[in-house]
C-alpha cells in the first residue's frame, strides 16, 4: 500500500485527465488523508466541467455568425487612464477554440491574463493590436481614438476577417460587417481574447513607462486616477505620457 504522500505526489502531478483514474484507484482507500485528497480532485473536476459549460456559453455568438468563417473579435484597453495610450485588440480564434478561462480581462488576475496571453497569441489564427498615444487622443478625444486603435488592429492582422464581434461599439470607416455586443468581452469568447490582449499589451506599456516615470506609479495604477497618482501629478506636474485633455481639472496650467 502507498504512503498517502507518495498519493499526493501522483494526484498532485496528475493531469486533468488523468484525474477519473486516480479517482477510481483511490476512492476506497479509506485514509482520512487520501480521501481528502479524492474529495479535492472531484471538486477540481466538477469546476472544469462548469468552466466548459461556461466557455460553449461564450461561443453563441461565433456559433450563430459560423456561416461568416473568419470571425474576429475586437475590443479595447485604456480608454479611461488620465495617462498612457488606449489599445485596442483584435482576435480571430479557431472554430473549435478550447482555451479556457478567457473572460473580460478585468475579471481575471494580472498573472491569469498574462497566462493566456501567451496561449491566445499561440493559438489564435490571427491576433494583432493597435496602439493611439495621448497626444493623438488630445487631438481627436478619446472615443475617435479608439476606433483609430481599432481600425489599426484590423489592419495589421493575417488574415482578414469577415465578419467583425465589437465590444459595444460600431467602427466607422470599415468595411467589413458588424456585430456590437454590449458587455461583449464577457459574452464572445473572440472579443474576451481581444480584450485580453489589449489589456497585457497596454499593461507592459505601462510598466515600462513607470521605469522611465517612477514618482507616478504607473507599475500599479496603470495610468488610471488612483489617489498616489493624482497626488504625484499635483507635486510633479503632468509628464508627456499624460492627456492633457483628461488632466486639466487636476492640476494647473
Amino acid at each position: 500500500m502507498k504512503k498517502i504522500e507518495e498519493i499526493r505526489e501522483l494526484f498532485q502531478a496528475a493531469c486533468f485527465d488523468e484525474l477519473p483514474e486516480l479517482i477510481e484507484s483511490y476512492e476506497r482507500d479509506a485514509r482520512q488523508g487520501v480521501q481528502k485528497l479524492v474529495s479535492s480532485a472531484q471538486k477540481k473536476l466538477t469546476l472544469l466541467e462548469k468552466e466548459k459549460e461556461r466557455l460553449e456559453g461564450l461561443k453563441v455568438y461565433e456559433k450563430k455568425y459560423d456561416s461568416y468563417g473568419a470571425i474576429c473579435g475586437v475590443d479595447e484597453a485604456g480608454r479611461g487612464p488620465l495617462a498612457g495610450p488606449v489599445v485596442a485588440g483584435a482576435v480571430i480564434l479557431p472554430g473549435d477554440c478550447d482555451i479556457l478561462y478567457i473572460n473580460d480581462s478585468k475579471k481575471l488576475s494580472e498573472k491569469k491574463r498574462e497566462e493566456l496571453y501567451d496561449v491566445i497569441a499561440g493559438r489564435a489564427r490571427a491576433w494583432a493590436v493597435g496602439i493611439v498615444l495621448p497626444e493623438r487622443i488630445d487631438e481627436i478625444n478619446i472615443l475617435q481614438a479608439t476606433y483609430e486603435a481599432m481600425r489599426q488592429a484590423i489592419g495589421k492582422l493575417t488574415l482578414m476577417p469577415k465578419l467583425l464581434l465589437n465590444d459595444a461599439v460600431t467602427i466607422p470607416g470599415v468595411d467589413i460587417p458588424q456585430v456590437p455586443i454590449i458587455k461583449g468581452d464577457a459574452k464572445s469568447i473572440s472579443i474576451g481574447a481581444a480584450s485580453i490582449m489589449a489589456k497585457v499589451t497596454r499593461d507592459r506599456i505601462m510598466r515600462e513607462y513607470d521605469s522611465i516615470f517612477p514618482q507616478y506609479g504607473f507599475a500599479e495604477n496603470k495610468g488610471y486616477g488612483s489617489l498616489a497618482h493624482l497626488e504625484a501629478l499635483r507635486k510633479y506636474g503632468p509628464t508627456p505620457i499624460h492627456r492633457k485633455s483628461f488632466i486639466k481639472n487636476f492640476v494647473t496650467d
